[in-house]
């Protein structure tokens, strides 16, 4: 059965040294990434990202990340780990993120999902559509 999440969250993006200057002059950029969920979702997340966009105003780019999340969903205590894959093409954002098979642990074990991020007024939100085998 097909469960739904939501809440809220506050997120913070620092930036890493660029690996190599063929990464710098290719205008790829590396980040840390720390969350605070909250709502059907209570928790913290740590990750990396890796991005690369354009400097002038076209408005296109994208970025790969990986995250992992560790609390509560719906009251069940583990972690797991999110894929995110996002391409801009010109201001026009397309986004995925999904919960990596087999990544969930403890009562989280077996969860299946995809998550969706919603920014309105500077401030960023979760829908999160699951699944999630019954604790034995």
């Amino acid at each position: 059965m097909t469960t739904h999440a939501s809440g809220t969250f506050e997120v913070k993006v620092t930036p890493q040294k660029p690996d190599n200057k063929e990464a710098e002059s290719a205008n790829l950029s590396r980040m840390s990434i720390d969350k605070q969920f909250h709502g059907d979702l209570e928790g913290t997340s740590k990750g990396e990202m890796l991005a690369t966009g354009r400097p002038d105003p076209k408005g296109s780019g994208g970025y790969v990340a990986l995250e992992r999340v560790t609390g509560r969903l719906h009251g069940r205590s583990g972690s797991f780990i999110l894929q995110h894959s996002a391409t801009m093409t010109r201001g026009t954002p397309e986004l995925s993120i999904a919960v990596v098979p087999d990544s969930g642990t403890g009562e989280l074990a077996g969860l299946a999902g995809k998550m969706k991020i919603i920014i309105e007024n500077g401030k960023h939100s979760y829908d999160f559509e699951y699944t999630l085998p019954e604790l034995k």
